[in-house]
C-alpha cells in the first residue's frame, strides 16, 4: 500500500502564507524591497517575530505566478516599457559603464517599479553634471549603504528611473543583492536590446 505524503506542517503552511502575500504586497502595492515586504506580510497574518520567514526566492517565485495569474499584459508591457526606458537612460550616460539591474531586467517588474540602472563613476558629482548638461531634472536620495555613492532618481518618459552609483572599482565585484540572497543580476546596454527583440513591443 503505497504511503500518503505527510501533509503540510502549520510552520510550512504559515511560511507559504507569508511568501503570497508578500508577492501580492509587492505586485499590488509598489514595494520593492523583499524583506520589507516580508516583514508586513508577516504582520498582517499575524505571525510573531520568531516565525520562519520565507527567502526571497520563494517570495519572487510566488510574485511571478501572482503576476501571471493576474497582471499578465500589463506587466509584459510594464517590463518591456521599463527596458526600452532604460536603454535610453544607458545610452545617454554609457561614459558611466551603465548596467540594467532589479524587476526590468529579471521580468517581475510590476505597475510602480523603477528602471534601476547601476553606474560607476569617480564621483556621483559627475553623474549629476552629465544629467544637467542634458537638461535631466534630478532627485538626490540619500541612501549610502552597500558600497554605493548615492542614488538620483529622474523621469525619462513619464517612467521613473533610479540611478545607483558606484566608485569605478565596484564594477569588477559580484554585485550583492541589496534585500539579501542571491546577488543581483546586471545586464549591460547590448543584452538589453537583445531582451527587446526577443520580447517584442
Amino acid at each position: 500500500m503505497p504511503r500518503r505524503k505527510p501533509a503540510p506542517s502549520a510552520s510550512s503552511q504559515l511560511r507559504r502564507a507569508i511568501a503570497s502575500a508578500a508577492a501580492r504586497l509587492m505586485a499590488e502595492d509598489g514595494i520593492t524591497d523583499y524583506g520589507t515586504a516580508k516583514r508586513k506580510a508577516a504582520r498582517s497574518l499575524g505571525a510573531a517575530e520568531g516565525d520562519a520567514l520565507p527567502t526571497n526566492e520563494e517570495i519572487e517565485t510566488e510574485l511571478r505566478s501572482w503576476q501571471s495569474l493576474y497582471q499578465e499584459d500589463e506587466q509584459r508591457e510594464r517590463v518591456h516599457d521599463l527596458r526600452a526606458t532604460a536603454l535610453e537612460v544607458m545610452q545617454a550616460l554609457t561614459e558611466f559603464n551603465p548596467y540594467l539591474t532589479g524587476g526590468a531586467l529579471d521580468g517581475t517588474a510590476g505597475r510602480y517599479s523603477a528602471a534601476e540602472i547601476e553606474l560607476f563613476a569617480d564621483s556621483s558629482k559627475d553623474v549629476e553634471i552629465a544629467l544637467l548638461s542634458q537638461g535631466i531634472a534630478y532627485e538626490v536620495i540619500d541612501k549610502r549603504k552597500q558600497g554605493l555613492d548615492s542614488q538620483l532618481a529622474i523621469e525619462w518618459n513619464e517612467i521613473p528611473v533610479l540611478l545607483s552609483i558606484y566608485p569605478p572599482l565596484a564594477e569588477r565585484q559580484q554585485p550583492k543583492a541589496h534585500h539579501g540572497g542571491q546577488g543581483r543580476r546586471r545586464a549591460r546596454a547590448e543584452v538589453v536590446i537583445d531582451l527587446l527583440r526577443e520580447t517584442g513591443p
